[in-house]
């Protein structure tokens, strides 16, 4: 009960005690009688006096406090006309002024401080104490292949549908790692954590350090293949201007036919390897990409049929599913058909003989995807598949997939290569937004088949409808 119901009670009885008391002992209206009704005003004046000095003051204090427990620190209290209590009112006011200032000053620095997270290279996760995704910044949004973050606040790492959620499950508290990707993309993660009020929040750390780790790459396998190619030339030349001279020479002698002839094949052999480690060293020639709007479908199907009687021989079924939109992309076109074409060579060289190669296109996004039932790759190749000079294949050279690196990262796609639960190998290929993509088609433009796999990045089996798997 509050204290000003309590003190209305209290003078309510007491009046009520001082009136039938002296209509019991009065009944005469003498002297007495105005004496006792004289007492009752006066203590009715006291009552009242007594309110506004005590009690009002505490009422007044108390709807303070229940200010402060609300957080509400804008509001004031007004002086009561008591010293003593005036003087609490004054310090309590000032003391509201302090804790409002107090929060603006936090507000601000916590406002600026996600300000400075969320445009933030690095990618930042916060995690609740039991392990759930509590907040992070756009960075880590993209790294993580998302692209919004209520996709993946409030799930836990490994419950997210990425192959970096994946690696950063592994890490062990408190450790730093250095990731590598399908995607050739490479990550620094910390798993961290910082104490705040006694508790310990874990959080995450990713910085990308994809663009230092590859020109590191190629200003080293630049400088390597310009110095073989040097000393291969000069040391070519050498010998090649050697055998021809001697070839000259024994051009009039008895019985040099066959000897001659041998020369002659060692100097064949000698422009030839000549030609092989210039054409290698025009892997870090590749001109920059000439863009220009062209329609995806069209570019898919020029390098399909190129790549048809290649699959033909190895009885290899192309399958292509081309969307209808028909999307429009910036693209430089020599360079991206021999993009596709190291893809689909690729995959029939994985596959030997007898299998599928199924061609997809979306629209939104617009990527481009292609797939293949081939021997597949391990989770140890699938790090190490753009790396310089590394090849699965026995005769490989290792720079046909360096070659598809650059050129994709020139037209600012996003890409990653692996093999999937479902047996198939994946080249995806997500090109970057565009507000032109999606255009109406062309009458002339060739008519898309009906898609009947469709690409399903979020799940872990993406779905192939029939007749594919016939």
């Amino acid at each position: 009960m509050k204290i000003r119901t309590q003190f209305l009670i209290l003078a309510f009885l007491l009046l009520t005690a001082g009136c039938l008391i002296s209509a019991l002992i009065l009944k005469d209206r003498g002297l007495l009688f105005y004496l006792t009704e004289g007492v009752i005003l006066v203590t009715l004046l006291f009552l009242i006096y007594f309110y506004q000095k005590v009690v009002k003051p505490i009422r007044s204090i108390g709807n303070g406090m229940g200010l402060l427990r609300e957080q509400d620190f804008s509001s004031r209290l007004s002086p009561v006309g008591q010293k003593d209590a005036d003087r609490i009112v004054q310090v309590f006011n000032r003391m509201m002024e302090q804790l409002k200032d107090e929060r603006l000053r936090l507000r601000e620095q916590n406002h600026f401080l996600d300000l400075l997270i969320s445009a933030s290279p690095m990618g930042v996760i916060i995690l609740d104490f039991d392990d759930h995704i509590s907040m992070l910044n756009q960075a880590a949004v993209r790294f993580m292949g998302y692209t919004a973050p209520e996709e993946l606040t409030g799930k836990k790492i490994e419950e997210l549908n990425s192959p970096l959620a994946e690696e950063l499950n592994r890490i062990a508290r408190n450790k730093t790692e250095t990731i590598r990707l399908s995607d050739s993309m490479i990550y620094r993660c910390s798993r961290l954590s910082f104490v705040d009020r006694g508790f310990a929040h874990p959080f995450i750390l990713i910085e990308s350090l994809t663009s230092e780790v590859v020109k590191a790459e190629k200003k080293a396998y630049e400088k390597v293949i310009r110095m073989i190619a040097h000393e291969v030339n000069n040391t070519v030349a050498g010998i090649t201007s050697t055998l021809e001279s001697v070839s000259d020479a024994l051009q009039d002698t008895e019985d040099s036919d066959d000897l001659r002839e041998v020369m002659q094949v060692c100097v064949e052999r000698c422009y030839s390897m000549s030609r092989f480690i210039t054409n290698f060293a025009d892997v870090v020639k590749i001109p920059d990409a000439q863009l220009q709007t062209v329609y995806l479908n069209e570019r898919v199907t020029a390098c399909k049929r190129f790549m048809e009687n290649i699959c033909r021989n190895k009885d290899i079924q192309l399958h292509i599913s081309l969307c209808e939109e028909n999307p429009q992309v910036q693209m430089d076109t020599t360079l991206f058909e021999q993009v596709i074409v190291n893809i689909l060579k690729n995959a029939a060289e994985s596959i030997e003989v007898h299998g599928n190669i199924y061609i997809q296109t979306t629209s939104s996004p617009v990527t481009l995807e292609i797939a293949d039932t081939g021997a597949g790759i391990s989770r140890e190749v699938e790090a190490r598949l753009f790396s310089p000079f590394f090849s699965t294949k026995p005769n490989g050279q290792g720079i046909g997939l360096i070659f598809i690196r650059d050129v994709l990262i020139k037209h600012g796609c996003t890409f990653s290569l692996r093999t999937w639960p479902d047996g198939l190998t994946r080249f995806l290929i997500r090109f970057p937004h565009n507000d032109r993509t999606i255009q109406p088609q062309r009458p002339h433009d060739p008519a898309p088949t009906t898609a009947r796999f469709s690409l399903n990045d979020r799940t872990n089996e993406p779905a192939y409808a029939e007749p594919f798997f016939q």
